[in-house]
């Protein structure tokens, strides 16, 4: 059995016993929080009789460990029990239906912030304590502490105010053109650009400093290849920490983006499970995430490998 093999089993049986603990936490939760969804859910339409016949179909006249296990039976189905707010459907199908949204955002948002992040934080090591580095690194500082929903207002307000003057502007919501996709991935990537822009430039800066660097420098090489070959290859391990942690959460959207922008992903939906006491689909939305985290996590110790050789797989 090879190493990889080996360690990537581990992490698989790591992975059920997280999700069978997540799964036990969302649905405690879920069982002691105050209201009751089915009472919500019938509204000013309330029959005590109706309400005993619906608590008995979704299971909830059991005892709670007997709920679990249903809840678990209806995981190992695909299904996740069926949704109190979304009649009829099940709680996967709805988290299903916002996940190309949510992953098409978050995929956008994490492109935009490595190729703007990493690139910056480079040319400001490169050029540490110069008036370059000091603009630079004002300018990601400051993306990374304005609140993204501050820019978000700010954004929608100015492109209402441009289109009723009739000037050029951007959609201020919205998901259904490439104009709409504009405002929400260059705001909600300023935060990740500045967080980027500042780890490569402390590792970088750390790397220029290692022997073998001032070694490859003493050979004659060209700069350019110094830094492809040595610097940003050594540089990139803590890069890909991070980037497997954003990966882990891109299925999830971002919450605040999807909200104001009004975008149909597993984030929106969330929310208005939320309000509505909906707790298959919180449940379901809550193990995607953990899954997706687990799983980026495991793959990025794997990466590890290939970028540097000198770390071997457990």
């Amino acid at each position: 059995m090879s190493a990889t093999f080996r360690f990537l089993l581990t992490r698989f049986i790591g992975l059920i016993f997280v999700l069978l603990a997540l799964s036990f936490i969302t649905f405690i939760v879920g069982y002691f929080a105050p209201g009751d969804p089915i009472r919500d859910l019938m509204g000013p339409h309330y029959v005590p009789q109706v309400y005993q016949q619906l608590k008995h179909a979704y299971g909830l006249d059991l005892p709670w460990w007997q709920q679990y296990f249903n809840f678990l039976s209806h995981v190992m189905h695909g299904t996740f029990g069926l949704s109190f707010y979304f009649k009829g459907q099940s709680a996967w199908s709805i988290v299903q239906s916002g996940l190309p949204y949510s992953v098409d955002l978050g995929l956008e948002i994490l492109a935009v912030t490595l190729l703007i992040g990493i690139p910056v934080g480079a040319i400001t090591a490169i050029h540490a304590n110069t008036g370059i580095d000091t603009a630079l690194t004002a300018i990601m500082m400051i993306f990374f502490a304005v609140p993204d929903i501050a820019l978000i207002v700010t954004f929608q307000i100015l492109m209402v105010w441009l289109y009723q003057n009739g000037l050029p502007s951007l959609p201020p919501d919205g998901w259904n053109s490439w104009q709409s996709h504009v405002g929400p991935v260059l705001i909600t990537a300023t935060t990740g650009a500045g967080y980027f822009a500042r780890l490569t430039r402390t590792t970088v800066l750390e790397t220029l400093g290692k022997d073998f660097v001032r070694t490859a420098n003493a050979k004659g090489l060209h700069e350019r290849v110094v830094m492809a070959r040595h610097v940003l290859r050594y540089s990139s391990i803590p890069l890909i920490t991070s980037i497997g942690v954003s990966l882990g959460y891109l299925v999830t959207g971002i919450f605040i983006t999807e909200k104001f922008f009004n975008i149909p992903g597993i984030s929106q939906i969330t929310l208005t499970a939320i309000g509505q006491s909906d707790y298959p689909v919180i449940q379901a939305a809550v193990l995607l995430t953990g899954a997706s985290v687990v799983l980026f996590n495991a793959l990025t110790d794997v990466v590890y490998v290939m970028v540097d050789p000198r770390i071997r797989l457990n």
